[in-house]
């Protein structure tokens, strides 16, 4: 007898339905991924409370992160043009070698567009608001001052408060109408490249330090005195008015260190893993020769130091590596 093979045929399921379940299974895993990511937050932010911050700060305004209390938030604008960089040691006998510009240059003069850069450097009480609005927190900065520059931070921790506060004066409606047209420009927050900082230390005379010329003004914080205090001295003398682009604390930049001639593409080109990144302007513990606008330090992003700080830039130079 025999004995043929079944004629049960299967029904390939159809795709579209194919499709609409894996749909529905996308959706699913997102919405739990979503409610997942929000409890991570709330839990995150049960076990971290928030750090405390002056309702009052003279000068500062808490409404606006503890940035400084003015129209501009203490952001002030350095026009567009070149300058001298660098040193030449027939001018300047403290000149070390990483200053000159090149074998046969012993400076240069780099053109940049306009940018803004912070009065002041940033202070405890700013880099805490960042803190507390995105949930973390650490023993480090509990009791200092919150007037005192933050110091102990590495290079990608102070280039993720520059990111947090340009996503929060974005959204403001207390960002100054001329911040705002800068940043929707192609403006950002974020650190100074090396050559925005030595021009808005240096001005356009090409000076040896921020103030024009002769001794430094009383209240120069250098030579072995301690950390101040960001607001504390104005520096009418110095470039733009800047305080304490001589002294207090050293401040990262957003250049890695190598030899002159300053290129922007080598800022563009930076990678993560640069061995060191340029630190500018010398601390409260420095002597004159290491508080120059030429001065170049190193850092190594990893590094957390009682004397190494920051200052905020809106800038729109093109994008550098981790900004």
């Amino acid at each position: 007898m025999n004995q043929g093979r079944s004629s049960i045929e299967t029904t390939a399921p159809s795709r579209t339905l194919g499709f609409m379940l894996m749909s529905a299974v996308i959706v699913a895993v997102a919405l739990f991924l979503a409610q997942q990511a929000q409890q991570f937050r709330q839990d995150a932010k049960d076990q971290n409370p928030s750090l405390s911050l002056p309702t009052n700060l003279p000068g500062f305004s808490a409404e606006n992160w503890y940035l400084p209390d003015d129209y501009f938030l203490g952001f002030v604008q350095i026009q567009a043009g070149v300058f001298t960089m660098g040193s030449n040691p027939a001018i300047d006998p403290m000149a070390y070698g990483n200053e000159r510009w090149s074998l046969t240059r012993r400076q240069g003069r780099p053109e940049l567009p306009s940018f803004y850069i912070a009065r002041y450097e940033t202070s405890v009480a700013q880099f805490v608001a960042y803190l507390n609005a995105t949930g973390q927190t650490s023993s480090a900065f509990e009791g200092l001052s919150p007037d005192l520059p933050i110091t102990g931070i590495t290079w990608p921790e102070a280039l993720a408060y520059t990111r947090w506060l340009d996503s929060a004066l974005r959204q403001s409606d207390h960002t100054p109408v001329e911040l705002r047209a800068f940043l929707e420009n192609g403006g950002r927050v974020t650190l100074p490249s090396e050559a925005e900082w030595e021009k808005a230390a240096r001005g356009t005379e090409g000076q040896i330090f921020p103030w024009r010329r002769g001794p430094p003004p009383e209240g120069i914080n250098f030579n072995g005195g301690e950390i101040r205090a960001v607001n504390a001295f104005n520096c009418s003398e110095c470039a733009w008015g800047l305080s304490d682009m001589a002294g207090n604390v050293w401040e990262m930049t957003a250049s890695p260190m190598q030899p002159y001639p300053y290129s922007e593409a080598d800022d563009i080109d930076a990678r993560e893993g640069e061995a060191l990144w340029v630190m500018r302007g010398g601390s409260f513990a420095d002597g004159l020769g290491n508080i120059r606008t030429a001065v170049r330090g190193g850092v190594d992003p990893s590094v957390r130091n009682h004397a190494i700080g920051f200052r905020l830039v809106i800038s729109a130079r093109p994008i550098v590596f981790g900004q």
